[in-house]
């Protein structure tokens, strides 16, 4: 199980770590005037004028639109970082396309790497890294390796001490062991982020793992070569996912919150020439936000402008999320964009490698069907993208799932991505997607069996900690 604490685990830390409220929706922050969003570029911070100029050109048609017109502000002061014009982004989907990126990045390195990761398994594809990582250090570049405690519980010592043996600088997230911990201890405080960082250039950053589950071929092929003709067993199934390769100022961005957490966990100090921003020509049209969250945080960026963008969708808003564990505010948000004609499709697992998961999300279904929110469940992979696309402008792509543990517990990363023409692309990801899903009807819901109830009220149950 890749991604998820096993639930035994999950209720050992329940015992062992108080709750943490949810984060709150600041109220009057809806009511602030919108004001100028400060613009970055590959040449340096943009003129109040120019900085207003790129974001007009990312409208559709140049037509108002509250997303840009309020949200972007908003966004602004909740995040505290800037929007970064001058990028290249490429929508990465499934393991093989995103793996193929990562390893190609990482054989052009030249001075230095950064990888942050929750699961690095020992396995054909997590020594695949291990040994492209070590065959750059062999080469002269520097690299640093920040991966999570717990999601590397299964990984023997051996693995990283390989790593360590090559001179790579590891860095081990909130060590079980408290004993080992540098920076206070919290064992249900985890880092879910996942972002590989080359030479200040490039990013590549998203929701998958180093684990073989990503690496599998298509569902058919999987059926083909197992003999199975009957339902999907979910520990045979494909993995889903997306991810995206950004190339351009904002990975200065990345950098900065990967060097906030490796200072914040007392790692040993990094070359600060690895993390001066190089002024570089332009390498695209994209303009991109980078958006962190933390349980230290007082509230989540991440939550906070997902919120926001659905408050201010004006027709469509397109969710793909792989655990779905909402909390009473999101669901509000959520009906309320249908309430006002917002078309909302979700495209939400059908299998799962934590079903408790499956049935905490479920127990919701019949509240959102009747609000008008359209559900659908993907069939034949086990989904793990985390998505969102509204009006067609705003996407976002990253680690965070719209669930308790995401919001609460996890540290988180976001790429935030502005304009039609990216937006058309995740549309378009959307779609297929939705080509793979089976609708979710009110009638069928609420003709379901006395079983799958139950399996819900578990759910609802332990959903804080899932």
């Amino acid at each position: 199980m890749p991604t998820r604490t096993r639930p035994v685990t999950a209720l050992l830390f329940a015992a062992l770590a108080g709750c943490t409220p949810l984060p709150r929706v600041v109220p009057d922050l809806a009511l602030r005037p919108a004001r100028p969003v400060p613009v970055e570029t590959a040449r340096g911070p943009a003129t109040p004028a120019r900085g207003q100029r790129i974001i007009e050109r990312l409208k559709p048609g140049g037509e108002p639109s509250s997303i840009f017109d309020r949200h972007l502000a908003i966004e602004t002061a909740l995040t505290g970082r800037p929007l970064v014009a001058d990028n290249q982004v490429t929508l990465l989907e499934n393991g093989t396309a995103t793996y193929r990126a990562m390893l190609e990045a990482i054989a052009g390195a030249r001075r230095h790497i950064e990888m942050e990761t929750y699961i690095l398994q020992d396995d054909e594809i997590g020594q695949r890294f291990a040994d492209a990582l070590i065959a750059k250090r062999r080469q002269g570049v520097r690299v640093h390796l920040l991966f999570d405690s717990v999601g590397t519980l299964d990984t023997p010592p051996g693995f990283f001490q390989r790593l360590k043996d090559a001179g790579i600088t590891l860095l081990e997230y909130n060590p079980i062991n408290p004993v080992e911990a540098k920076a206070g201890w919290d064992v249900n405080e985890r880092d879910h982020r996942k972002q590989l960082l080359v030479d200040g250039e490039i990013a590549l950053m998203g929701g998958i793992n180093i684990s073989g589950v990503y690496s599998g071929g298509s569902f058919k092929e999987r059926q083909r070569k197992s003999g199975r003709r009957g339902a999907a067993d979910a520990k045979a199934l494909p993995w889903r996912d997306t991810d995206l390769r950004i190339e351009g100022p904002v990975v200065a961005e990345f950098q900065q919150i990967f060097l906030d957490t490796w200072t914040q966990q007392k790692g040993p100090p990094l070359p600060a020439e690895d993390f001066v921003p190089r002024r570089r020509a332009a390498q695209g049209r994209q303009v991109v936000r980078a958006i962190p969250s933390s349980p230290r945080d007082a509230t989540s960026a991440i939550y906070q402008t997902l919120m926001s963008s659905i408050d201010h969708a004006e027709k469509e808003i397109l969710i793909t999320t792989a655990y779905f564990v909402p909390d009473p505010q999101l669901l509000d948000a959520l009906a309320r964009a249908a309430g006002r004609g917002v078309d909302v499709k979700l495209i939400l697992p059908r299998h799962s490698d934590v079903p408790l998961v499956l049935g905490a999300g479920r127990a919701h279904y019949g509240a959102l069907l009747r609000a008008g929110v359209k559900l659908h469940e993907r069939r034949a992979v086990l989904l793990h993208a985390k998505t969102a696309v509204v009006d067609g402008v705003w996407s976002t792509v990253g680690s965070t799932n719209l669930d308790w543990r995401s919001f609460v517990h996890n540290q988180e990363l976001n790429a935030v991505v502005l304009g039609t023409g990216f937006g058309a692309q995740m549309q378009a990801a959307f779609a297929r997607d939705l080509a793979a899903s089976d609708p979710v009807t009110l009638e069928a819901w609420e003709h379901r069996p006395v079983k799958q109830r139950l399996a819900e009220w578990l759910g609802q149950l332990l959903q804080y900690w899932l």
